[in-house]
Formats: C-alpha cells, structure tokens, sequence
C-alpha cells in the first residue's frame, strides 16, 4: 500500500498534511500571474512546500487511510511509520525520494531536505480545469514593415487645393453662423420693439378711458315716479293717567309738570264726560303698562290709574 494518494487526496481539502516523524506538506493559494516575456497566462493554484520540522501526529492522515482502505487506525499509524522509515533510509543514501503528484525530495551537500513541488497537479478546486496558456507576441515589426510597403505602393497626397478648400469651407461657415445669429438678434430686437409700442398706446388709450369716465355725466331719461310710504304708527292703547282736567290750561300745566319729571307724559283726546286726561306714559302692551303703573304707584303718585281705549 502507497500512501501518496491519500496525501495527495487531502491537500486538496486541507491546508497541512503532517506525516508523524517525516514533516508536513502544506499548501498555499497563489494568485493567477503571468510569465515569462509577458505571454504565458497561469491561473489561480496551490503551492505545495513542504517543512521538516512540522513532526506531531495529528491523526488525519491515518484516520483518512483507514476510512478509505477500511482499516483500523492503528494499522494505519503503522502504514504510514513504515513509509517513512523507508523515505528516510533513502534520503540519508543521498537517493531521491519521488512522491507522486506532490514532489521531489533530495539532499543537498550540507545534508539538508530540498524539496521540489510537482508543477502538473493544482489543488486548488476553485481553478479546476482551468490551465495556462501562451499568448502570441504581436509582431510589431512585421506590422510597420507591412504599413510601409502599403504606403509605397499607395502614398497619400495632401494637395494645397484640398486644403484650400477645407479653409474656403470654415469661412463660409463662419459667414453662415454669423448672418443667422444676427438675423435671430435683429428679430428680437423688432419685437421688443413692437411690443413697447403697443404698451405705450395701450397706457394713453386707457388714460383717456378714465378721463372720460370721470368727467361723464349720466341722465335717467325715464325717471320713476316717487313713491311715498305711510308708516302706521305703532298703537299704544294702554295709558297711565296722573289726572283729567275740565279746564285745558290745568291739563297743559300738569303735562308740563310730568315733562319737568322726566316723564313722555302726553294729553289725551277729551272724554265723553268732557275731561282732558294727562298721562304719564302710554303703552303697547297690558303687562308693561301694569308694571309701569305699579312703579309709578309706589314713587310718584299712589292714585295713577290705568286707561285702556
């Protein structure tokens, strides 16, 4: 049984491989780069190194050489002791030590490991199937020599008419720009103008609108005819009486005297028994009347009484 396999199987998963008392295999990604005179293009991979003094058994490999070729793991741990035992008798007769699609190991004459990675196998699973390749190198040479003969063969000829007319055209475009930009300033300008024009008589049209206005005198050539109202006076049929005189000029004294008083004190028609009342006040409505005579009663004239017509 070979252990290289299993070594190589796990470096595609795992980031070291230590093998108890030989080393460790460790990988590290490395960037796609380019090489050699800028053409050959090698993508992403996994470098392999390898470090002798990683020594420690951490089980993984046994466990995945048992699991794989359903063994114990201590048959396992004994596959892989007796592989090295043989790496190193070969390495200390100065022989190579070849561990397929991982790499060389040698010793060089101060007794040291050298390793040497194998370049054909990446481990990188992200970059699989992907390989490099060379680009081809562009022969710029060639190419000039090749402008070269295609200009001998057909030169180009600047004439100085050709060109002349290239000048003739740029003025001509220069005249064109400039006629149509003052054609468009000109008609702006006209139009300014006419619309001031039009506002200054539209300004003295209107001020002679409103003179007229103030100075027009309006007639009403049918006048309606006027219209008289008669406003009926409000009755007040409810009197309070201070006294009735038979002699007129008795009742214009007592009225006088309740005006002095401050009361609207009024005569009224003479009666049928010839007497002239003299009221103090008169009345629309028999509970204001009422209530007047009562306040009269109490501070005026305790005999005022109440006359309804």
């Amino acid at each position: 049984m070979t252990i290289e396999k299993h070594i190589s199987a796990l470096l595609y998963r795992f980031q070291c491989v230590t093998l108890p008392g030989f080393g460790a295999f460790i990988s590290e990604i490395q960037s796609a780069k380019v090489a050699g005179s800028a053409s050959t293009f090698n993508p992403p991979k996994k470098v392999i190194t390898f470090n002798p003094n990683v020594k420690n058994n951490d089980g993984l490999l046994a466990n995945h050489i048992a699991l794989q070729e359903n063994i114990s793991f201590e048959k396992a741990t004994e596959v892989i002791a007796l592989e090295v035992s043989k790496w190193i008798a070969s390495l200390e007769q100065r022989e190579k030590v070849v561990i397929k699609n991982i790499g060389e190991i040698s010793t060089n004459t101060d007794l040291n490991w050298v390793f040497e990675p194998c370049e054909d196998v990446n481990y990188l699973t992200s970059s699989f199937g992907l390989t490099g390749f060379v680009s081809p190198l562009v022969t710029r040479e060639e190419l000039k020599a090749q402008v070269e003969e295609l200009e001998e063969k057909a030169p180009i000829i600047f004439t100085t008419e050709r060109k002349n007319n290239y000048g003739f055209l740029k003025y001509a475009a220069s005249i064109v720009l400039f006629l149509g930009v003052g054609a468009i300033g000109y008609k702006m300008y006209h139009d300014q103008q006419i619309a001031n024009q039009t506002l200054f008589v539209e300004k003295q049209v209107q001020e002679k609108v409103n003179h007229k206005i103030q100075e027009a005198t309006f007639f009403i050539s049918n006048p309606l005819n006027s219209v008289e109202l008669t406003v009926k006076e409000e009755l007040k049929p409810y009197h309070i009486i201070a006294g009735a005189y038979r002699n007129e000029e008795n009742a214009q004294a007592a009225l006088n005297n309740l005006k002095e008083r401050g009361f609207t004190a009024r005569l009224l028609e003479k009666n049928k028994s010839g007497l002239i009342p003299v009221a103090y006040d008169s009345y629309s409505s028999l509970d204001e009347a009422q209530l007047a005579k009562q306040k009269i009663q109490q501070e005026h004239n305790t005999e005022a009484w109440l006359l309804i017509d």
